[in-house]
């Protein structure tokens, strides 16, 4: 069975690729670029993606381009909802180029993350599934955090302190001073 696995980063890909692995699927990535700010920020995480995968010997297709702008656009004024947008646009670009691809499955390594909502992302991938006729491999891939967390530090992998998007980045980074 083959699975096309959205990736957003190599450490979250570790225990999903694995564990998929285990269950007997052909796994292949795709790494989605558009909500990674800065742009050198995406850089740092394809290029740890592409050692991983060199190395755990598996094929990645990398998003071409960088579509800042459009990302920004679908957000704005909706910043408290960025997330369900972000997750439905990785999900779907996923599912789109599973279909192409003849995969008997898509995934995401989002499933990995204790910091994702569940929930959101199981429901929009069974949505895009239905519209897409590519079918949507839901796992919570949480029960291996700390596993995947200690192979990356093993592998010497760069572990990026945010999720992605600049406003993620604003959340890890800035805090308002208090005024006295």
């Amino acid at each position: 069975m083959k699975i096309l696995l959205h990736i957003c980063c190599a450490p979250c890909a570790i225990y999903p690729v694995e564990s998929l692995r285990a269950k007997g699927f052909d796994v292949m990535g795709f790494f989605y670029r558009n909500n990674i700010h800065p742009y050198t920020e995406c850089l740092r995480r394809e290029e740890a993606l592409k050692n991983y995968a060199d190395n755990g010997k598996f094929d990645v297709i990398y998003q071409e381009g960088y579509d800042l702008e459009g990302f920004i656009q679908n957000v704005v004024y909706r910043e408290n909802q960025r997330c369900i947008y972000c997750y439905h646009d990785r999900l779907e670009s996923t599912a789109k180029i599973a279909k192409r691809g003849k995969f008997d499955y898509f995934s995401t390594t989002l499933l990995y993350s204790k910091f994702q909502n569940h929930g959101i992302v199981k429901s929009i991938g069974e949505s895009i599934a239905k519209s897409t006729g590519v079918p949507f491999y839901y796992h919570d891939f949480r029960v291996g955090w700390k596993a995947g967390i200690e192979a990356s530090k093993r592998l010497k992998l760069y572990r990026q302190p945010y999720c992605g998007c600049i406003y993620s980045e604003k959340e890890r980074y800035y805090k308002e001073k208090k005024r006295t």
